[in-house]
């Protein structure tokens, strides 16, 4: 007979305020099991001065609609919502395949810079803290059949900036400055800044 170490209960509760798949696997491959309550914010009807500011109001505003859910009671809630900045404009998902192929015309061969808004709230006392990464992507230069190609695949329509680094598009960055996972969705090191210099909780008692 086998025996094996039964897993060790997370100190808190982790609910992610997102459907995003990228986010949830950033979270788990760092140890963390959270569970997924998607917020049903009406991005659209949100605005603000700069993309920077609208990617925090959208975060907070995810996070607060998740908090307020009963099954939120006793955890804790991080929302996220990423933009691209190009030219001073903010960049989500494309509306359709036409738009995503002017969107790559328009990047290749210059940067940009992915900004994510990250909003944590402790339903337990309702003390938030939140915070904006922020990473340059210098975007290579695919053919236009590369970029059709990418576009046909479906990929680009379903993520901000209409590129991801974690796949069919990642042979288009040349590379980035900064912190990798924010790209993808969720910055790690500030998740941890905020929940420590925030809310006075450590990242390893979010360990499953």
């Amino acid at each position: 007979m086998t025996s094996t170490t039964p897993r060790a209960t997370p100190r808190r509760r982790l609910v992610l305020a997102s459907r995003s798949p990228a986010r949830l696997g950033l979270l788990r491959q760092a140890g963390m099991a959270p569970e997924v309550v998607v917020s049903g914010v009406d991005e659209d009807a949100l605005t603000a001065e700069t993309p920077s500011q609208l990617v925090r109001v959208l975060a907070d505003a995810k996070a607060t609609a998740v908090a307020a859910r009963p099954e939120a009671a006793g955890a804790l809630v991080v929302g996220c919502d990423s933009l691209l900045e190009l030219d001073g404009r903010p960049l989500g998902k494309p509306a359709d395949a036409e738009a995503a192929i002017g969107r790559w015309k328009s990047m290749r061969g210059r940067a940009g810079v992915l900004r994510t808004g990250h909003c944590l709230i402790d339903t337990v006392d309702g003390r938030r803290a939140s915070g904006v990464a922020s990473t340059t992507v210098h975007f290579g230069e695919p053919t236009d059949d590369e970029i059709a190609a990418y576009v046909a695949s479906g990929e680009p329509l379903h993520v901000a900036g209409a590129f991801t680094l974690d796949g069919r598009s990642a042979p288009f960055v040349d590379g980035i400055e900064g912190d990798p996972g924010n790209v993808i969705g969720l910055s790690l090191p500030l998740l941890r800044r905020l929940l420590l210099d925030g809310l006075g909780i450590a990242v390893t008692d979010l360990w499953a």
